[in-house]
Protein backbone atom coordinates (compact mmCIF):
# COMPACT_ATOMS: atom_id res chain seq x y z
CA UNK A 1 0.00 0.00 0.00
CA UNK A 2 1.36 3.79 -0.63
CA UNK A 3 1.06 5.85 2.09
CA UNK A 4 -0.59 9.18 2.20
CA UNK A 5 2.64 10.70 3.62
CA UNK A 6 6.56 9.60 4.73
CA UNK A 7 6.96 8.36 8.09
CA UNK A 8 7.90 11.71 9.53
CA UNK A 9 5.41 13.17 8.11
CA UNK A 10 2.33 11.21 9.05
CA UNK A 11 3.59 11.74 13.20
CA UNK A 12 2.33 14.56 12.53
CA UNK A 13 -0.78 14.38 10.70
CA UNK A 14 -3.74 15.02 13.17
CA UNK A 15 -5.81 12.37 14.69
CA UNK A 16 -8.98 13.94 14.22
CA UNK A 17 -8.87 13.92 10.61
CA UNK A 18 -7.19 10.25 9.97
CA UNK A 19 -9.83 9.01 12.60
CA UNK A 20 -12.84 10.71 11.13
CA UNK A 21 -12.05 9.43 7.73
CA UNK A 22 -11.41 5.94 8.34
CA UNK A 23 -14.83 6.13 10.34
CA UNK A 24 -16.54 7.62 7.80
CA UNK A 25 -15.01 5.31 5.21
CA UNK A 26 -15.60 1.73 7.05
CA UNK A 27 -19.20 2.71 8.29
CA UNK A 28 -20.19 4.53 4.86
CA UNK A 29 -19.10 0.70 3.24
CA UNK A 30 -20.70 -1.38 6.16
CA UNK A 31 -24.16 0.54 5.45
CA UNK A 32 -24.02 -0.01 1.58
CA UNK A 33 -23.19 -3.56 1.96
CA UNK A 34 -26.41 -4.10 4.47
CA UNK A 35 -28.69 -1.97 2.27
CA UNK A 36 -28.00 -3.99 -0.52
CA UNK A 37 -29.48 -7.16 1.87
CA UNK A 38 -32.38 -4.86 2.70
CA UNK A 39 -31.68 -3.41 6.63
CA UNK A 40 -29.84 -0.96 8.29
CA UNK A 41 -26.91 -0.70 10.43
CA UNK A 42 -29.42 -0.07 13.52
CA UNK A 43 -31.56 -3.52 12.57
CA UNK A 44 -28.47 -5.17 12.28
CA UNK A 45 -27.40 -3.92 16.29
CA UNK A 46 -30.61 -4.74 16.79
CA UNK A 47 -31.03 -8.33 15.28
CA UNK A 48 -27.50 -9.11 16.77
CA UNK A 49 -28.70 -8.46 20.35
CA UNK A 50 -31.58 -10.48 20.78
CA UNK A 51 -30.25 -13.14 18.42
CA UNK A 52 -26.75 -13.64 20.25
CA UNK A 53 -28.53 -12.85 23.90
CA UNK A 54 -27.94 -15.81 26.40
CA UNK A 55 -31.26 -14.68 28.45
CA UNK A 56 -34.29 -12.48 26.85
CA UNK A 57 -33.46 -8.77 26.67
CA UNK A 58 -36.62 -6.62 26.79
CA UNK A 59 -36.67 -3.43 24.19
CA UNK A 60 -35.78 -0.81 27.66
CA UNK A 61 -32.38 -2.85 27.34
CA UNK A 62 -32.10 -3.00 23.95
CA UNK A 63 -32.79 0.59 23.51
CA UNK A 64 -30.77 1.66 26.16
CA UNK A 65 -27.65 -0.37 25.18
CA UNK A 66 -27.59 0.95 21.33
CA UNK A 67 -29.21 4.48 21.54
CA UNK A 68 -25.48 5.56 22.25
CA UNK A 69 -23.88 3.22 19.10
CA UNK A 70 -22.48 5.90 16.87
CA UNK A 71 -24.99 8.48 18.36
CA UNK A 72 -27.76 6.89 17.67
CA UNK A 73 -30.04 9.05 19.91
CA UNK A 74 -33.43 6.62 21.62
CA UNK A 75 -35.94 8.24 19.25
CA UNK A 76 -33.91 7.05 16.13
CA UNK A 77 -33.27 3.28 18.45
CA UNK A 78 -36.79 2.81 18.92
CA UNK A 79 -37.93 3.13 15.88
CA UNK A 80 -35.25 0.74 14.29
CA UNK A 81 -36.71 -1.84 16.86
CA UNK A 82 -40.41 -0.85 15.11
CA UNK A 83 -38.88 -1.74 11.53
CA UNK A 84 -37.13 -4.81 13.00
CA UNK A 85 -40.14 -5.89 14.00
CA UNK A 86 -42.59 -4.70 11.31
CA UNK A 87 -39.67 -6.86 9.19
CA UNK A 88 -40.74 -9.96 11.23
CA UNK A 89 -37.90 -10.81 12.14
CA UNK A 90 -38.33 -10.40 15.60
CA UNK A 91 -40.78 -10.41 18.07
CA UNK A 92 -42.24 -8.28 21.22
CA UNK A 93 -44.40 -9.72 23.70
CA UNK A 94 -46.74 -7.67 26.49
CA UNK A 95 -43.53 -7.20 28.51
CA UNK A 96 -41.97 -5.94 26.01
CA UNK A 97 -39.45 -8.97 25.91
CA UNK A 98 -37.84 -9.30 22.22
CA UNK A 99 -37.35 -12.62 20.44
CA UNK A 100 -36.34 -13.70 17.24
CA UNK A 101 -38.33 -15.04 14.72
CA UNK A 102 -37.74 -18.22 11.91
CA UNK A 103 -37.55 -15.47 9.49
CA UNK A 104 -35.07 -13.25 11.60
CA UNK A 105 -32.65 -16.06 12.71
CA UNK A 106 -32.29 -17.04 9.02
CA UNK A 107 -31.31 -13.35 8.47
CA UNK A 108 -29.25 -12.72 10.91
CA UNK A 109 -27.34 -15.54 9.61
CA UNK A 110 -27.11 -13.98 6.43
CA UNK A 111 -26.26 -10.55 7.65
CA UNK A 112 -23.53 -12.03 9.84
CA UNK A 113 -21.85 -13.96 7.40
CA UNK A 114 -21.54 -11.08 5.55
CA UNK A 115 -20.25 -9.22 8.49
CA UNK A 116 -17.84 -11.28 8.43
CA UNK A 117 -16.74 -10.84 4.78
CA UNK A 118 -16.68 -7.13 5.44
CA UNK A 119 -14.59 -7.54 8.92
CA UNK A 120 -12.24 -9.66 6.62
CA UNK A 121 -12.46 -6.85 3.86
CA UNK A 122 -11.25 -4.53 6.36
CA UNK A 123 -8.49 -5.92 8.16
CA UNK A 124 -6.47 -7.19 5.04
CA UNK A 125 -3.04 -6.80 5.36
CA UNK A 126 -3.40 -5.94 8.86
CA UNK A 127 -2.10 -8.39 11.76
CA UNK A 128 -3.79 -8.79 14.60
CA UNK A 129 -0.67 -7.66 16.55
CA UNK A 130 -1.01 -3.93 14.56
CA UNK A 131 -4.84 -3.95 15.24
CA UNK A 132 -4.36 -4.37 19.11
CA UNK A 133 -2.12 -1.37 18.48
CA UNK A 134 -4.36 0.77 16.61
CA UNK A 135 -7.35 -0.25 19.42
CA UNK A 136 -5.12 1.07 22.55
CA UNK A 137 -3.94 3.76 20.84
CA UNK A 138 -7.30 5.07 19.78
CA UNK A 139 -8.34 4.32 23.35
CA UNK A 140 -5.78 5.95 24.72
CA UNK A 141 -6.72 9.23 22.85
CA UNK A 142 -10.10 9.25 24.12
CA UNK A 143 -9.05 9.10 27.55
CA UNK A 144 -6.36 11.39 26.88
CA UNK A 145 -9.05 13.93 26.18
CA UNK A 146 -11.40 13.20 28.10
CA UNK A 147 -13.70 11.67 26.36
CA UNK A 148 -16.10 8.19 26.41
CA UNK A 149 -16.44 5.90 24.10
CA UNK A 150 -17.28 2.42 25.66
CA UNK A 151 -20.70 1.36 24.94
CA UNK A 152 -21.00 -2.06 27.20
Amino acid sequence: MEYSHSDPELIRQPIGYWSWAAYKSVVSRIRAALAEIGTTQPQWWVLAQVARAETVKTRAEVSRLLRNYLDTGPEAMEAEIDATIAQGWITEDAGGRLGITAAGRAFYDKAAALQDELWAERHAGISDEEYLTTMKVLQRFIHNTGGRAWHH
